[in-house]
């Protein structure tokens, strides 16, 4: 009776028990509290919280740049496994992963009349607002080309419009560039504003006349 009671509380118990089995490969959480939830809506950022929009661990990385969406582990795990295949040939290479399906989705047969509970478990999956990073790359020297061929094509697997980011990147606050003072956007990277010319210098220009009313 004991055994029975566990089986139910472990979100890997057998498929007979209206769950599935976890593998090592697969992308689940080893223990949780409920196996049904909400469904739940995506988060918005409104509190001024630019946290997880930058990279952490990496040099490289991609960011949700469109609306926030759910993501399921099936697709998380493309998408890593797109990035091991274009990594192997750089050794030391590492991959960084900066969210986790954990929410358990549950769904109900179509055309299934009204009633009867809310449905057996189907996937994992996770709730990402836009601008949060998914995945980064690094640990060694990539050249910049290489990196952003295979997010681009890690990005491709994704249900979402995804783009490059790199330290230089600034965070994001739902739709807007975070740029902090006394820095510019240029070409996507953030730039250092340069000094204003002093006083004593002269410009292009007064060089110029000065030359001209020397030769004259």
């Amino acid at each position: 009776m004991s055994f029975f009671l566990t089986a139910l509380r472990r979100p890997g118990a057998p498929s007979s028990l209206g769950q599935q089995v976890r593998f090592r490969s697969q992308l689940a959480p080893r223990q949780i509290k409920w196996v049904k939830r909400h469904r739940g809506v995506t988060p918005i950022p409104t509190g001024g919280s630019t946290k997880g929009t930058t990279l952490a661990f990496g040099e490289y990385g991609i960011r949700i740049r469109s609306e926030g969406v759910r993501l399921t582990a099936k697709q998380l795990t493309s998408v890593e496994e797109v990035l091991k295949r274009k990594l192997k040939p750089l050794k030391g290479a590492q991959i960084w992963m900066r969210v986790f399906p954990d929410i358990p989705v549950c769904v109900k047969g179509n055309e299934t009349r009204m009633g009867r509970g809310k449905g057996l478990f189907e996937y994992w999956a996770t709730r990402v607002n836009t601008g949060r990073v998914i995945f980064e790359i690094g640990g060694i020297p990539i050249r910049e080309e290489l990196a952003r061929e295979a997010l681009r094509q890690a990005a491709a697997k994704m249900p979402c419009v995804m783009e490059f980011i790199t330290r230089q990147t600034p965070p994001r606050l739902g739709n807007l560039d975070i740029i902090p003072d006394g820095f510019i956007m240029r070409s996507g990277r953030l730039m250092p504003i340069p000094p204003p010319a002093s006083a004593s210098t002269p410009t292009v220009a007064a060089q110029i006349a000065q030359l001209t009313a020397a030769a004259a």
